[in-house]
């Protein structure tokens, strides 16, 4: 009775490459270990989403495909990064995806790194800007600003029981409010939720994302 019992509470094992479901239509490897629903079984709302990001992009971002395998979770994770990385105020978007760059390095998470690493250089119109954030923020072409801002996210992302007044001094003489603090804080906790999920789901970023931004831009 035990034997049975364990082998019925067992973990599943991981997608392979004939596990269809674990796959996009542009790449062979799996994209998760866990089941990667079909588009067309999912809630009307979230396929809704996926396809307009699909019309937008010319693909699906594959964080998508495998967060749809829990849709309340899906819908709570989208709105909150929507709240963070959409909203209007003295953090550029540009600036938000840098904050996501550096911390998602420094957690290890390939997905959030080569997906966020696209974005930056399309916001920031740099092809070279998310290569140089990625490998050491300090010696990227940045402003005292942005390496005043990331200074603070990297301790928040390693060492948040360590910040201190003089951190927000610090951010103040940059000319950051307490507005700005609290974005880069939540900016950077919530992708260490986004980090340590894409790498436990073994999340592999798409193709498509490793060549986006990469042109200079025409001046």
């Amino acid at each position: 009775m035990v034997m049975c019992a364990r082998r019925r509470d067992a973990l599943p094992r991981p997608a392979r490459p004939s596990d269809r479901s674990a796959m996009t239509a542009t790449t062979p490897h799996p994209i998760s270990r866990f089941p990667v629903p079909e588009i067309r079984d999912l809630p009307e709302d979230i396929r809704s989403r996926i396809l307009a990001v699909q019309e937008k992009s010319g693909f699906v971002p594959n964080v998508f495909l495998v967060l749809a395998h829990r849709p309340d979770e899906f819908r709570a994770f989208f709105a909150y990064h929507d709240s963070l990385m959409d909203k209007k105020g003295n953090l550029t978007k540009a600036e938000r995806e840098m904050i996501v760059v550096a911390t998602s390095q420094a957690n290890h998470c390939q997905y959030c790194v080569v997906a966020h690493g696209a974005i930056l250089r399309i916001r920031a119109k740099h092809p070279l800007l998310a290569d140089q954030v990625a490998i050491n923020h300090r010696k990227a072409d940045i402003t005292p600003r942005q390496r005043a801002m990331l200074d603070f996210a990297m301790k928040v992302s390693a060492q948040s029981h360590a910040v201190d007044e003089q951190d927000f001094e610090a951010l103040r003489q940059h000319g950051f409010d307490m507005d700005d603090v609290w974005d880069i804080a939540a900016i950077t906790a919530f992708f260490g939720l986004s980090n340590r999920m894409a790498n436990v789901t073994s999340m592999r970023p798409n193709d498509e994302f490793y060549s986006l931004g990469r042109q200079q831009p025409e001046r």
